[in-house]
């Protein structure tokens, strides 16, 4: 079943909610959410994800995270702020939208597939424990 979810920008007011990663510093995302590289997903008025959009070089779209609170994964959410982004950047005349998976994550790389995105690349030891980084390109033209 498809539910009805809302994507917008995020405010201030979700601060705490979009930075409960705690993978950057609160005033790191207070700066993303006044540049608008911050999206909140909604349900009946109750935020159940965000994403966080980065760009490559200041020019390259790349989505940097995307997370769900696990109760509402799997319902849609995640392709509703993915179309949100897409339609951002491609209004802004981007080509092509790149996100990351780390190796050992076999699930985001299939949804990165599954919405799309191919293969592109692939930084080997990038994280910590010497994890790699599976790259992925969409392209929107």
């Amino acid at each position: 079943m498809i539910e009805e979810i809302s994507v917008r920008f995020a405010t201030p007011a979700d601060l705490t909610f979009v930075q409960q990663d705690r993978y950057i510093p609160a005033d790191v995302v207070k700066h993303k959410i006044e540049w608008q590289e911050v999206i909140v997903a909604e349900r009946d008025g109750d935020r159940i994800g965000y994403a966080r959009l980065e760009y490559l070089w200041s020019l390259v779209p790349y989505i940097a995270l995307i997370h769900v609170l696990p109760e509402y994964r799997c319902r849609g959410a995640g392709k509703a702020m993915l179309r949100f982004i897409e339609e951002y950047v491609r209004e802004r005349g981007s080509a092509a939208l790149y996100s990351s998976s780390q190796v050992n994550e076999p699930e985001p790389q299939a949804w990165h597939r599954h919405v799309g995105f191919e293969e592109c690349g692939i930084i080997a030891g990038i994280n910590t424990g010497g994890v790699g980084e599976v790259f992925f390109r969409k392209r929107l033209c």
